[in-house]
């Protein structure tokens, strides 16, 4: 007899608890696997083993934007890992082959890991759920319940979870403190920028401080230097295969702002405030409707974000370009983080983390104190009463208590 099998996650709740990337919150995956007959109430089914487990579904096409080579199939790559540990949920004793079960209800959590780790992958952060473009890479999660029925052969039962990464909220302190960077070109002007903040989401406004300054010992020719124009930028660096053996990177430009400047540089140097706003991807389609989301997925306003995988990298750069007459152009990339979230949704975040972070304490990795599980074999006196059946006259009919 063939098994129905589902997931249910926690009353009124994801699957997902806690907040991947956060360690003080101990994220994981709760939920309950539940096995009953594929047809009919009260048949039993015969159940061997149950694993379950937490898989990460990697894949790239880095010729996706090129038509000719995206027919081709060889192009797509793909990984498959089991992100923490696959769980045991049931075994029949020794000696049985399957045991005969009416109804099933098997609780687990996998702890998702929240450690760099260095080389040990095993520890990693596994990156957020994430579709590019045209599937020029993605990334998505399926908890993976494998079940052995007798001597048949063992039947997948793959149930999608999208996974978010919140260790890149601009709230975060340590993305608040100020950055500053400089390049110089000729040895006779120095570009030098500063960063209020370095962690930007959706809509959210980027500011730079620029001071362009002459070399003190060069003057004379420092001060033939024209400031013609500087340009601010954001661009995205898509990495395909960093650490195979031949890299390919595609940089695009998301947002670029120029000001005219047209004039001498001065003895005390040039000073401005230049910022343009982080671009957002319009959900909605052209009647405003906003269109259904894949499980796999979450609806995310940036079509990307900083974030590291084994196929692919995604990283941002802050460019700055000032346009000089008699001196060569000065160009200065400072690499930025972004977030899938705008500032106001990280600090709406903030508080629900600390909260997530408080019940965290209380739950231990190594005894997370799961519910019993619930199993319901063919011959319990009280077997066809937990169905909501009950035997009148021979024959099977609804409980009614």
């Amino acid at each position: 007899m063939a098994a129905f099998v589902r997931v249910s996650g926690p009353p009124n709740s994801n699957f997902l608890v806690g907040y991947p990337g956060i360690s003080a919150t101990l994220p994981r995956v709760e939920g309950r696997v539940e096995i009953r007959p594929q047809q009919g109430v009260s048949a039993p089914v015969n159940v061997s083993l149950v694993t379950v487990s937490l898989q990460r579904r990697e894949s790239i096409n880095a010729n996706a934007d090129s038509l000719i080579r995206s027919n081709i199939s060889s192009s797509r790559k793909e990984v498959v890992d089991i992100v923490g540990k696959e769980m045991l949920l049931f075994r029949c004793p020794p000696g049985k082959e399957s045991e005969q079960v009416m109804c099933m209800d098997l609780p687990f959590v996998i702890f998702i890991p929240y450690g760099r780790g260095g080389e040990e992958i095993a520890r990693r952060v596994p990156p957020a759920s994430l579709q590019l473009d045209k599937r020029a890479a993605e990334t998505f999660y399926e908890i993976v319940v494998t079940v052995q029925q007798g001597h048949q052969e063992q039947r997948k039962y793959p149930f999608p979870v999208p996974i978010t990464r919140y260790d890149t909220l601009s709230t975060f302190g340590m993305y608040n403190r100020p950055e500053s960077m400089e390049q110089t070109a000729d040895h006779l002007v120095t570009l030098g920028i500063s960063l209020p903040r370095w962690s930007y989401g959706p809509l959210d406004p980027v500011s730079v401080y620029i001071k362009l300054s002459p070399n003190a010992d060069w003057l004379s020719r420092a001060k033939k230097v024209t400031i013609q124009s500087i340009t601010v930028g954001i661009d995205e660096e898509i990495i395909y295969n960093p650490e195979g053996d031949e890299p390919s990177r595609k940089v695009k430009t998301l947002a670029k702002h120029q000001q005219s400047v047209g004039v001498k540089l001065p003895e005390a140097g040039y000073f401005t405030n230049l910022g343009l706003v982080f671009p957002a991807r319009e959900l909605r389609d052209n009647e405003g409707v906003l269109p259904r989301g894949k499980k796999e997925f979450p609806m995310y306003k940036v079509s990307g974000f900083t974030t590291t995988g084994t196929l692919y990298k995604i990283e941002y750069y802050l460019t700055v370009k000032a346009r000089l007459s008699s001196a060569r152009d000065i160009l200065l990339r400072k690499p930025i983080v972004v977030c899938p979230f705008d500032h106001v949704g990280c600090k709406e975040e903030m508080e629900a983390i600390e909260q997530a972070a408080k019940d965290a304490a209380h739950i231990s990795p190594d005894n997370p104190m799961l519910p019993a599980a619930t199993i319901i074999r063919a011959n319990d006196p009280a077997g066809l009463r937990a169905l909501g059946m009950c035997i009148i006259g021979g024959q099977r009919k609804p409980l009614i208590e």
